[in-house]
């Protein structure tokens, strides 16, 4: 049952991050180029939250360090998008202690400590570090994206975005492969194809919707790209 429990909700997260990931691509595939909806931003908050819960039910390290350091780059292009002030303060309160909130329960409602984490005897120290490397190499990609918006004063999701998002989830792929973690497999799985898109959708190549010549479905497809903001 607990099993159940902690890969229910490590699912949840990646269906989320995956969530995210297509309404992404689902808005520039149609509009024709690479954007950053404020929705990716809000939905990814909801399931770093679930993942830092994830990581520690998981005793990953590799995983928490990852949540941690990018929480609040989500945050931040929120702001940039103008959409942080839409929200109620104690909703706005609450995101940005939560990581705090999370950890602190860590520490001092349970028995873990650090070295719980980094002498986990499932997860060998090598395998650890590839874990934590790729991780770190996977969210390095919001740290540049973080780095290019703030220069431009907009949230913007340019190409290095995407090449760095394909090297990372290969590596956190094999990662899960030999972690026998059937989340982070299915996540990095599918991931790469819109990775894949998004860097076409950057060379102009044409949009997929382009080649439909259906008008009800084209007509759908714009109503729910209306939709995305």
């Amino acid at each position: 049952m607990k099993d159940y429990l902690i890969y229910s909700i490590g699912f949840l997260s990646q269906i989320l991050f995956f969530a995210r990931t297509i309404i992404q691509w689902f808005k520039s595939e149609h509009e024709g180029k690479v954007l950053s909806p404020t929705l990716f931003w809000k939905i990814s908050l909801l399931a770093s939250i679930l993942m830092l819960i994830y990581g520690i039910m998981r005793n990953d390290a590799a995983i928490l360090i990852g949540q941690i350091l990018v929480y609040f780059i989500y945050v931040r292009n929120i702001q940039l998008k103008n959409d942080w002030k839409t929200m109620s303060p104690v909703m706005r309160g609450g995101i940005l202690i939560m990581p705090a909130i999370i950890l602190s329960f860590l520490f001092i409602g349970t028995d873990y400590s650090l070295a719980t984490f980094f002498k986990n005897e499932n997860n060998p120290l090598l395998l650890m570090i590839w874990g934590i490397l790729a991780q770190l190499i996977f969210i390095s990609r919001f740290f540049y994206q973080w780095l290019y918006s703030e220069n431009r004063k907009e949230s913007i999701l340019p190409l290095g975005f995407w090449i760095i998002s394909i090297v990372g989830s290969a590596m956190n792929f094999i990662y899960g492969v030999y972690r026998l973690d059937p989340v982070l497999v299915a996540a990095h799985s599918l991931g790469m194809f819109v990775y894949l898109r998004n860097i076409l959708i950057h060379y102009n190549r044409r949009s997929l919707f382009s080649r439909l010549n259906i008008p009800v479905l084209e007509k759908l497809i714009a109503f729910v790209s209306g939709k995305i903001k």
